[in-house]
């Protein structure tokens, strides 16, 4: 059952072959397993998920089951859960436990899913390799005697649908914090159009950047996911009110009777990436070009410059963000000789040194010596980038780049903060212009561990991202079962 897809599963639990609370058995099985050495999970629900589990049997017995009635699912710890503790991986939120529920978790509670639990990722999802948690970093299914980073943020999430022990999860994707994950273990990862997906409830990092977005094994199982998280909420200021018609499966966008134009960034030429990686887009590129995709090279003159004005924007949003964590209406509290004294001491002992370090930028740029000089030129260059993708849109349907530079590196990788900001450097464009991107596995690299490329579509194009990405899907034809991962 843990080798099953959601959209196998689903059949399966409809004909009665196997039932809700069995597949959830067998994965909290796994997760006794697997999470102590992986630490994909900071909350495992067992109870929660039996119970919820009973119910969607007893729902497909009476006919009245919901979409995903009866997948096991992760819940990445930054949507709160009423009545289940919401850490952001953070030592100031360790015993914060919500009395509501996130919008995308409600909707996932709504769809019949059953919670296993919520998976670990960078405090407040401010990193690259989920290093930064204050409940140590989950591990790389692939390879797991090398103790390979499953990325950051979402890591706990991409950690626990590679290995088995969920069948989809969500993520969030500030600057790539979906796609680089699911990149470098095999999996599928979208960022939505910025708007699409509620954010109420989920803990801010970058409120203008941050994109809850679904994580699963192959480009139906997230469009699956994709279908419930999205929709229009009045408690979201910035949701968009538009419905998309998400069928599955994905109907084919190639030899479909229309000329797919596809895109490749000219600027991304010149950007080092490992021979592995060049060598298995280019057998894509050759792939979607013999199916019918007509390539055309565009052009993002600033792109390249997305990386600076990102690692301005996102720590000014942040030190506003997270000013609301002082030790006194909830969370963290250290006592102090006086008020002052006492926020001192909470926010010294509750946040991580990466946090710190963003706070701090954060403040400083936003500061009146710096405000012009350093947010303001951001916030231009991020309207020169989305204009740039407006334009590139233009002359072709979708872009396709790649995910990342290459495949896992092991979690001790001797790097400094500048050298883990760099490794977003594919992704963080696509946030700063608010417009959708899928990551899927594009194959296997020399040393057998997952490389994966992006699909970009224009705004609340989504579902032909996804299309596109299912061909990509085909063509690279990646095996990521968790038994042929990681063993029985």
């Amino acid at each position: 059952m843990i080798d099953l897809t959601i959209t196998e599963a689903l059949k399966k639990l409809k004909s009665g072959e196997i039932s809700a609370t069995e597949l959830a058995r067998a994965h909290l099985d796994r997760i006794e397993k697997y999470n102590p050495e992986l630490n994909a999970y900071i909350t495992v629900t067992a109870e929660r998920a039996m119970a919820d589990a009973h119910a969607a049997d007893e729902r497909i017995k009476h006919g009245t089951a919901q979409i995903l009635d009866g997948i096991p699912i992760a819940m990445k710890d930054l949507f709160a859960t009423r009545g289940i503790r919401t850490t952001a991986a953070s030592h100031i939120l360790e015993n914060f436990v919500p009395e509501y529920e996130s919008t995308v978790s409600q909707k996932f509670i709504d769809a019949g899913t059953v919670l296993l639990g919520k998976a670990n990722l960078d405090e407040f999802a401010m990193g690259t390799f989920s290093k930064t948690s204050y409940f140590g970093a989950p591990i790389n299914p692939w390879q797991i005697e090398r103790r390979l980073t499953a990325g950051g943020s979402s890591g706990g999430s991409t950690s626990a649908v590679a290995s088995g022990m969920a069948m989809g999860a969500t993520g969030t994707d500030t600057g790539g914090s979906i796609r680089f994950p699911c990149s470098i273990t095999g999996l599928v990862g979208m960022k939505p159009t910025y708007g699409l997906c509620s954010r109420w409830g989920c803990v801010a990092f970058a409120s203008s950047l941050d994109t809850p977005g679904p994580i699963a094994r192959t480009v139906d199982d997230v469009a699956l996911l994709l279908s419930v998280m999205a929709g229009h909420d009045t408690k979201d200021s910035t949701s968009a009110d538009i419905k998309l018609n998400i069928e599955t499966p994905l109907q084919p966008i190639l030899n479909n009777g229309k000329r797919l134009r596809v895109g490749i960034i000219k600027e991304f030429s010149d950007v080092k990436i490992s021979d592995d990686m060049k060598d298995l887009f280019e057998k894509r590129i050759a792939d979607l070009k013999s199916a019918g995709a007509e390539i055309i090279e565009v052009s993002i003159p600033n792109i390249l410059d997305a990386l600076a004005a990102y690692y301005i924007i996102a720590p000014a949003e942040a030190s506003s963000n997270l000013a609301r964590y002082d030790g006194m209406r909830y969370g963290l509290r250290v006592e102090g000789a006086d008020l002052l004294d006492t926020y001192k001491k909470t926010r010294a002992a509750g946040f991580g040194d990466e946090v710190k370090r963003r706070m701090i930028i954060g403040t400083a740029v936003l500061s009146s010596e710096s405000y012009e000089v350093y947010f303001m030129q951001a916030a231009r260059v991020r309207r020169l980038i989305a204009d740039a993708f407006n334009h590139a849109f233009d002359q072709c349907d979708l872009i396709v780049c790649p995910a990342g530079a290459g495949t896992a590196m092991p979690l001790d990788s001797d790097m400094t903060p500048l050298e883990y900001y760099a490794l977003d450097l594919f992704t963080v464009a696509m946030n700063l212009a608010g417009i959708p991107a899928a990551s899927v596995p594009c194959g296997m690299a020399s040393n057998n561990l997952p490389l994966g490329m992006q699909v970009v579509g224009k705004q609340f194009d989504d579902v032909r991202v996804l299309q596109l990405a299912k061909h990509i899907e085909q063509f690279a034809n990646l095996d990521n079962r968790p038994t042929k991962i990681m063993g029985k």
